[in-house]
Formats: structure tokens, sequence, C-alpha cells
């Protein structure tokens, strides 16, 4: 049987895979009120267990076949060796002190009197060197804490702005999974993304820049000084280099690569580790970084491509689009998918991945540019991952702090204005379209 190409006709039932996908979610949540309990790797195990089992197609040699198809799919695939050579830079970076040595310098460059701007600053600069936001705020959140301590500053509000310096550097990261995904989803580059997401975001930050100035220039007490040296500056070097490449359009693969080889060479001329540190640190970051996304991206291909093989993404399709006579409705159907979806999976860069192929073909018949779609696919699911007191982002801010997640919501100025910003950029404003 050849099964290159062929799609059955629009049909409702090829989406139960997605739909037994949300439901382990939704029970998982009535039976212990904690999303993180599910695994994703297990959500989408069962969910593609579920395509395999109920696809059309003959015999189930032939929904094996479609299925590996799906997970070899090109876009998969060096999707796949991005997060690779991502996780592979995070852990060399990480493992020769690049972290900390940023946070220090931002803070060392930054001015106490404006204590409350220069941690969302550095929050900012950090998660978009690094490309995660929840690492930045693992990074950062215990140094909130302790600035929240000397100063009238409440731990919620110091909180609340790491939280939202992450997400502004998650949705703007040349390595950040959740661009790598949007952009490889959407067929565009990264480059281009970015410009379509800076305009978009760049007067939200400067906003809430002022914010944070207006609000924090009278509270600061006996904020500790920090010392600085020559080493230290060194080690920001890579993630500097790393975006400054990434800006001018060169191959991600190679902007990744430089970034492993420059890390390493700093990491050992300056003691942080040696040549077998270097190469656990590279296995660490791959594996324990970005283990389960590569296995999730793989399932995904292959149900999307059971799912599209049944007739479920042309059912869906044209449900969406049926009503849609213009951009303004196509981008709308776009932000409230993928916001939907992350509400569900509580995690957006599996949210992009579930509901970038569908965008994809919105984006397509609406015309709308694939750079505003990939950004739209990474703004709105951000700003649902940055709200979200069950998220990962808010869950390890208030751990670090001992507080109550929902504590934090009303101080995430960021999201709530990005969000606002977003809205009004389909409701309103045309050049943002492309």
């Amino acid at each position: 049987m050849n099964t290159e190409r062929e799609t059955h006709s629009p049909d409702w039932k090829a989406l139960m895979p997605l739909g037994v996908f949300f439901l382990l979610y939704i029970l998982t949540f009535i039976f212990t009120g904690d999303l993180q309990k599910m695994p994703v790797s297990v959500a989408f195990l069962t969910a593609s267990a579920v395509a395999i089992l109920f696809s059309k197609g003959g015999k189930m040699s032939n929904h094996i076949e479609i299925f590996c198809r799906g997970c070899a799919n090109d876009t998969i695939l060096l999707m796949i060796v991005i997060f690779i050579l991502a996780g592979a830079f995070a852990g060399t970076a990480k493992a020769m002190g690049a972290v900390d040595a940023t946070v220090n310098m931002v803070l060392y460059l930054l001015p106490d009197t404006l204590i409350m701007a220069s941690i969302f600053v550095a929050a900012c600069f950090i998660s978009m060197a690094m490309g995660t936001s929840c690492g930045t705020i693992a990074a950062l959140a215990p140094i909130a804490v302790g600035i929240s301590a000397q100063t009238e500053i409440g731990i919620p509000v110091m909180l609340g702005i790491v939280i939202g310096g992450a997400m502004f550097g998650d949705n703007l990261s040349f390595i950040s999974d959740t661009t790598i995904v949007a952009t490889r989803t959407q067929g565009c580059r990264m480059k281009d993304k970015f410009r379509a997401n800076f305009r978009l975001v760049l007067p939200v930050a400067l906003i809430v820049v002022g914010i944070y100035i207006f609000q924090g220039i009278n509270t600061v007490d006996n904020v500790e000084s920090r010392s600085y040296n020559v080493v230290e500056w060194v080690k920001v070097i890579p993630y500097i280099v790393v975006l400054a490449t990434a800006l001018t359009g060169i191959n991600v693969i190679a902007v990744l690569s430089m970034g492993i080889i420059l890390s390493g060479i700093i990491g050992i001329f300056s003691g942080g580790f040696d040549v077998w540190a270097w190469m656990t640190a590279m296995s660490s970051g791959i594996v324990n970084d970005m283990g389960e996304l590569i296995i999730v991206s793989l399932m995904a291909g292959g149900m999307f491509e059971m799912i599209r093989y049944n007739g479920g993404i042309d059912w869906l399709i044209n449900k969406l689009t049926n009503n849609i006579r213009s951009k303004r409705k196509a981008e709308t159907a776009i932000a409230g998918l993928v916001s939907f979806t992350n509400l569900c999976t509580a995690n957006n860069t599996i949210a992009i991945i579930i509901t970038g192929p569908i965008a994809r073909q919105i984006s397509d018949k609406a015309e709308l540019s694939k750079p505003r779609t990939a950004s739209l696919l990474d703004t709105f699911s951000c700003l649902v991952q940055g709200l979200l007191p069950y998220g990962a982002q808010l869950l390890i801010a208030s751990g670090l702090a001992s507080i109550n997640p929902m504590e934090i919501i009303p101080y995430l100025y960021y999201p709530f204005a990005m969000g606002i910003m977003a809205t009004l950029s389909i409701i309103y404003c045309k050049t943002l379209r492309g």
C-alpha cells in the first residue's frame, strides 16, 4: 500500500488522539490538582498509541509506517538537531559559570537606586541569552528574595519582576525551545520572527521599565554591593556572541556550534572544567534539558501525521476557517488555539508543537506573514505560560520563595501588558501583519 501523501476525507473522529491528550490532563487536574503529575511524554505516548490503533488504512503495519513517516518529517528532525545543540550549549555555559557571571554582571552594571528596573532588565537579558525562562527564574529568584529582605519591596513583587523579564527573554531568544518550534513549524527565519516579535514587545518592556523606575526609585535601603573581575566578564562572552551572530542572520546550527566551542574554550582556560567535564556538561544539557522535548517532538510529528492522514487536520482547518474572511479573524483563531492548548498543557513549547501545524495551514489560507504567525504563537503561549499558577515558571518562583503562586499573579505587569499589546495588534495594527 502506498501511503506517501494519501489523505482521507475530513473527519472529526481523526482528532481523537488530541482529545485523549487533553483528557489525560483534565483528569490529572481533577484527581490531583497538579498538572505536573502527568509527564508530557507519557501523555503523548498514550495519544500516539490511540492514533495508531484507531487509524484508517488497513493493516497495523501501515499505521506504524505512517506514524514513523511523521516522526521523520524534515521539520521535526531539523528541530531536534537544534534542540540537541541548544542543550549542549546551555549545559556547557552553565557548567563553566556563565549563568552566575551574567547575573552578577548585570546587577553590578545597573544602579542600586533603580533596583526594580535593574532586576527586570537582568531577567530580560539573562533569559534572552540562556533561552530558558525557568533557568532564569531559578537563577534570579533567590537574589530577588534577598533584595526583598533588604528593602521595602515585597517578595511577590520581586518575583513578579523576575518572571516578567524571564518571559520577555524567552519570547525573543534565538535558542529558546519556543522560538525554535514556532519558526520551524511556520517555515520562517528566526531573524524575521525576532523582528516581528521585537516590534510588538519592545514598547511593552519600555513601559514596564518606566513603571518599575517610578515604583522603585525610593524603596531601596541597604542592597548588598557586588564586586566583579575580568574572568567573570569573559564568561559572558558566549551569550553575547550567540545573540549577536543570530541577529545577523547566520544559520542557527552554526551559531549554536560556535557558542558550544567558545564556551568550552573559555571554560577550560578559566578553570571552570577540563575537556572531559566539558563533554559531560554537553551530555547533561542534551539529555537532562532536552531529552524529553526530543522524544515529545518525535511522537508529536508521528501523531500529527496520523491525524492528517485520517482527515482530522482538514476537518479542523475547515471548521476554524469557515467564517474567516479577514487576516484579523485568522490571527484571532491562531491566538485562541495556542492559548487554549497552553491552558490545558501548562507548557508553552508543547502548545506550539500541537498547534503549529494547524496554525501554518490557517496562515497559508489567510495569507498571513510567516514571521507574524510564528510571533503570535510564541507571544500568546508565553503570555499564558507566564500567568499560570500551575505553570513551571510560577511554581519554581513560589517554591524558591516559599509563598503561594497566586500571590505573584497581581504583580505580573509584563505578561499582562504583553497580552494587551498583542491583542490590540490583532484588532488594530495592520503593519505588524507583514
